[in-house]
């Protein structure tokens, strides 16, 4: 979940003020409910607000316009709110622009820019030494769409960095629209292709050695009813000049895509083919491809042989991290033609059982070919750490601050790479790890802050769950700070999908919440990956609620400990992280006394039917099934609200268009 400026300054007018209201408010818009009564595994579920659902209705736009301007009216009056919005600008605004998503390609190093003072990064490009002085803007979105409404989903380059492919989209709606432009010229060579990116199953692009071509994933069109285009992702080959109506399939139903297949393709090596990787929803279950121009997929690892990660080398070998008989991940290697699949493939590192899994993290992937090496990245409960393999599969440490994550590592044509780490008190800067010695240095590719964290220190402590688990929480707190209960608290929680909540630097917000007073924690939860896929596996489906003991565990042990006081403690979750927040008001209305929630998802009884919540069935279970009914039942926070008793103050964020 992206923080904006303007939700720490909500955080900490809520908590801080004590949700103090400045000016009166005017009174909810009322809506004619409608109530409907689902009979599901033999149970009624009272839906009253069945109406909401129908956007599209005036009454429906009406009632959301209604409870804006209550939430504005409520909000813009907060008692100091205006000073610490103007700050946190001020705070964001001095800090200097920072890199990501680099691409080595021909002579050109391209990635995103970010420049705090605009809406939108833009890509742009630097010399082959990656000197940020060499710096040319290839396409800024700021320039297309001076209202900041049009963003750039992701690129890809051309592998001789002559050409980019970039998916735009519009209004926040993520549904991409693929162009091809002459880096040079910045023009479009290319008539752009539609319905190439959408959530969640998102969007990708490899390009064909020879940089004539390109496969990329597309959703159907009109020769599909409209409730199945956003699902039945598949893939297609255009070349260049040629009529993107008569592009080759690649990647099809036939060849066994589920209709929640989510494609990522790559092909970073310059390999023949390109990989496709599909992962069955939200899940965390893989199935591998390798795509020929004109040559039928090629199928290299299935579901079952749980191979959770691919990389290809230019000769076509391929590694893989298989987590089948090995929870925490070893690595297979295996070399074209592929005989026998990933099934039959050689070991090449043996699962390390030091608590430490292969994940990718912010990565993406785990691996990633830097010449000659494979990279290797695992976490270890939240901070990584990266190792770099040679082709005996000898490994020597990559090195990177103790408390750190490293979100991504970019390989250079000189066979060097560079890689960017984040911690929680410093700016994020990449470091250069040099093929010839081993040896790494950091690079002038580094965000720069007027925000000092010398008074600050991490702590990283251990609650306790309701069964008995160990939940790590990272701590950030002013040095010598007194534990008397006094202090206000953030507590931010995900707990899905077997993402990592990892370090990383939040300056200006975390600088003013300290300076407040406040101490921030971040729950390393359970649903998470930070501890292998059994971690995940015990915060999903019918083990969800382990999640959310987890959560409360973790407040509990900040105020036993005198962190804090329920009085002073905020809550704090997006998306995933808005589905835990949903329950935790629910199950402890008293935990807490200000809980922000974005995004979140609050009725699990009916979200599989929404066309994002198909994506989550393999995640949270669904109502067809009978335990996994029972399990959705008992935390769905939508069907579970009580009008008796305390309640924190809450900010819901909704988004229109997610």
């Amino acid at each position: 979940m992206r923080i904006t400026p303007q939700l720490p300054s909500l955080i900490l007018a809520l908590s801080l003020a004590g949700a103090a209201t400045a000016a009166p408010v005017p009174a909810p818009p009322p809506f004619p409910a409608g109530p409907t009564t689902d009979v599901i595994q033999g149970v009624k579920i009272a839906d009253p607000y069945r109406a909401l659902e129908n956007s599209a209705d005036p009454n429906v736009q009406a009632w959301s316009d209604a409870q804006n301007a209550r939430t504005r009216a409520y909000l813009d009056n907060l008692p100091g709110r205006a000073a610490v919005s103007a700050k946190l600008r001020s705070l964001i605004t001095a800090a200097s622009p920072s890199y990501a998503g680099l691409q080595a390609a021909g002579s050109k190093v391209f990635g995103f820019y970010f420049d705090p003072t605009k809406q939108q990064p833009s890509i742009v490009s630097l010399n082959a030494a990656a000197d940020p002085a060499s710096r040319v803007t290839v396409l800024d979105p700021n320039v297309i769409d001076p209202s900041g409404h049009t963003a750039i989903d992701w690129f890809v380059a051309s592998p001789d960095g002559t050409r980019l492919a970039v998916s735009l989209s519009k209004n926040g709606s993520e549904d991409g629209v693929l162009h091809i432009l002459d880096v040079a010229t910045g023009r479009e060579t290319e008539a752009p292709i539609d319905r190439v990116q959408y959530p969640t199953a998102g969007g990708s692009v490899a390009w064909a050695p020879d940089g004539q071509g390109f496969w990329y994933t597309r959703y159907p069109g009109a020769e599909a009813p409209e409730v199945e285009r956003h699902f039945n992702q598949q893939a297609w080959f255009h070349r260049l000049g040629a009529d993107p109506a008569e592009d080759a399939p690649a990647l099809t139903t036939a060849d066994g895509l589920p209709r929640t297949a989510e494609i990522f393709l790559y092909n970073p090596t310059g390999a023949e083919g390109a990989l496709a990787s599909v992962q069955l929803g939200d899940g965390g279950q893989w199935q591998h491809f390798i795509l020929r121009p004109g040559a039928q997929a090629l199928k290299v690892a299935a579901y079952e042989d749980r191979i959770i990660a691919v990389a290809q080398a230019r000769d076509g070998t391929l590694y893989g991290v298989s987590r089948k008989d090995a929870p925490m991940g070893k690595l297979l290697k295996l070399a074209a033609p592929y005989v026998g699949t990933f099934a039959r493939a050689s070991l090449f590192v043996p699962e390390q059982t030091d608590a430490a899994i292969i994940d990718g993290g912010e990565l993406g992937s785990p691996l990633t070919i830097v010449g000659d090496r494979l990279f290797v990245s695992r976490i270890a409960g939240g901070p990584s750490k990266l190792t770099a393999y040679n082709p005996r599969g000898e490994a020597a440490e990559i090195g990177i601050p103790e408390v750190s994550s490293v979100s991504e590592v970019d390989p250079l044509p000189n066979g060097d790479a560079l890689y960017r780490v984040s911690t929680f008190l410093e700016p994020t800067y990449f470091a250069r790890w040099s093929g010839a010695d081993g040896k790494s240095t950091h690079t002038a590719l580094a965000q720069t802050s007027p925000i000092s964290f010398a008074d600050t220190e991490v702590r990283r402590v251990f609650a306790t769950s309701k069964d008995g688990t160990k939940v790590p929480l990272n701590i950030i707190t002013r040095k010598g700070v007194k534990l008397d209960g006094s202090n206000p608290v953030l507590l931010y929680g995900y707990g899905g999908y077997g993402v990592n909540q990892t370090p990383g630097f939040a300056g200006a917000f975390r600088r003013l919440w300290l300076d407040g007073g406040g101490i921030w924690v971040l729950a390393n939860i359970r649903g998470g990956g930070e501890y292998g896929d059994l971690w995940h596996q015990q915060g999903m489906l019918t083990k969800k609620q382990n999640v959310f003991d987890d959560f409360a565990a973790s407040a509990e042990w900040l105020v036993k400990q005198g962190y804090t006081s329920k009085p002073k403690l905020a809550l704090m979750g997006g998306s995933n992280g808005g589905l835990l927040m949903g329950a935790e008001i629910t199950q402890h209305p008293d935990m807490a006394q200000a809980v922000v929630s974005a995004v979140g998802i609050y009725d699990m009884i009916r979200v599989e039917l929404d066309p994002n919540g198909a994506f989550n069935v393999s995640e949270f279970g669904t109502v067809k099934d009978p335990d996994q009914f029972k399990a959705l039942h008992a935390y769905t926070s939508y069907h579970n609200v009580s009008q008796r008793g305390a309640s924190p103050s809450v900010l819901m964020l909704p988004c229109a268009n997610d």
